[in-house]
């Protein structure tokens, strides 16, 4: 069985990206920009509704509201290091 590290905290930052820091201190920044050509994830184009983003009870995936959310093991594996970025 695959174990992905839990979110300890999430961020959002310019162009529709977030900073996700996991339980090992380690910080991703995932581009939500793709999600918003479908048609679940469309409402994120509200500057409003994207900055309104949570960590999951438990750090097992971030959320929106009910219908759009994100799981740990998607933002570790297709996030790109913060590290490489800086």
């Amino acid at each position: 069985m695959t174990y992905y590290p839990k979110i300890k905290m999430v961020k959002p930052i310019i162009d529709k990206r977030i900073i996700v820091t996991f339980e090992n201190d380690i910080k991703k920044i995932y581009d939500c920009s793709p999600l918003l050509k479908q048609e679940s994830f469309r409402p994120l184009t509200n500057d409003i509704l994207f900055n309104c983003i949570k960590v999951d009870l438990g750090g097992y995936g971030i959320s929106w509201n009910e219908e759009m959310d994100l799981s740990e093991s998607e933002l570790w594996l297709n996030g790109i290091s913060a590290e490489q970025i800086t």
